[in-house]
């Protein structure tokens, strides 16, 4: 056969200009999960703005009784019940004490109980609940008739004998606190557990001999992290409510504690003859409680994603 000769003139042969190139190729930077939920996130005006409001507490809470002159517990006689002034930017209270001071110095417990206690909740939710969901049968029964039983007896009544027995310290709050609402969190995982473990992921590391701790952890857990990460950020104001309402109605925290419940139980009295000094208590704990639902949405809508 004679040889085809595949040489193209090169009058008949015009090269593509640069601008041209590539015209109709459509590319989208690559993003990892979390990058691409934190632009999700970030778009919720509402969620950016109750981040940023928390952060700025958490910084508050630190150099604000760092750095002031006064301290939580000194008092002033002299400047008793004194309006909102340059020295005493929030007022002070019947004894003479900064408001200003209190209520940042009160974030630190009031916060510290919220995210201590949710902390808790999520490692107990997630073993508990991830065991019941991939094990199954019997001891799924048996495991949920016991958080029933838990969960049939009045969550205050667990408060407190909790705080009669230990005391009215933080570390009794956390402990009460946390004694029944690490249920909702083992109920979210169970829940997440038992409709992952049949999937083909869950069954192909199962073939490849995966243990069963290396499937739950590092495939049934992990995919569900959204709803997981949604309801921690409900249990944060969920906690801060707690230790708020029972100090406030004096069956929390010890009354030298200076807790947002316990400084606004101290205003109660003067709430018709100085409503002021009651107004900063209850809008950090409404402010708090509000940014932390408004982070939770973000973050819900953030992963929503996932599950499409």
């Amino acid at each position: 056969m004679s040889e085809i000769n595949m040489n193209i003139p090169d009058s008949l042969f015009t090269p593509l200009p640069e601008n041209e190139k590539n015209s109709e190729f459509i590319a989208m930077k690559s993003k990892t999960f979390a990058r691409d939920a934190w632009d999700r996130f970030r778009k919720n005006r509402l969620a950016l703005f109750g981040l940023i409001f928390l952060a700025f507490m958490v910084v508050m809470a630190i150099a604000v009784p760092a750095l002031s002159p006064y301290t939580y517990e000194s008092q002033d006689i002299s400047v008793r019940n004194a309006l909102p002034s340059m020295a005493h930017p929030f007022g002070t209270d019947k004894l003479g004490r900064d408001i200003f001071v209190r209520i940042f110095y009160g974030a630190r417990i009031s916060l510290s109980i919220g995210f201590i206690s949710a902390a808790i909740n999520l490692v107990v939710g997630i073993v508990y609940g991830g065991i019941s969901g991939y094990v199954g049968g019997k001891t799924d029964m048996i495991m949920m008739r016991i958080i029933d039983i838990i969960y049939s007896v009045p969550t205050l009544l667990y408060v407190i004998l909790i705080l009669m027995v230990f005391g009215n310290s933080v570390n009794s709050m956390i402990l009460a606190i946390c004694l029944t609402s690490w249920i909702g969190m083992a109920r979210q995982v169970r829940t997440q557990v038992m409709s992952l473990k049949e999937k083909e992921f869950s069954l192909a590391a199962k073939v490849i001999g995966c243990s069963d701790a290396r499937i739950l952890l590092k495939h049934l857990v992990i995919n569900s992290l959204g709803p997981i990460i949604v309801e921690l950020t409900l249990m944060v104001p969920s906690a801060i409510f707690t230790e708020s309402f029972l100090s406030f109605v004096g069956i929390g925290l010890s009354p030298t504690t200076p807790s947002w419940g316990i400084l606004a139980n101290d205003c109660r009295q003067l709430v018709f003859t100085n409503p002021v000094q009651i107004i900063w208590p209850i809008s950090a704990i409404c402010l708090t409680i509000l940014s932390l639902n408004f982070v939770g949405d973000g973050i819900g809508e953030a992963f929503q994603m996932k599950t499409r």
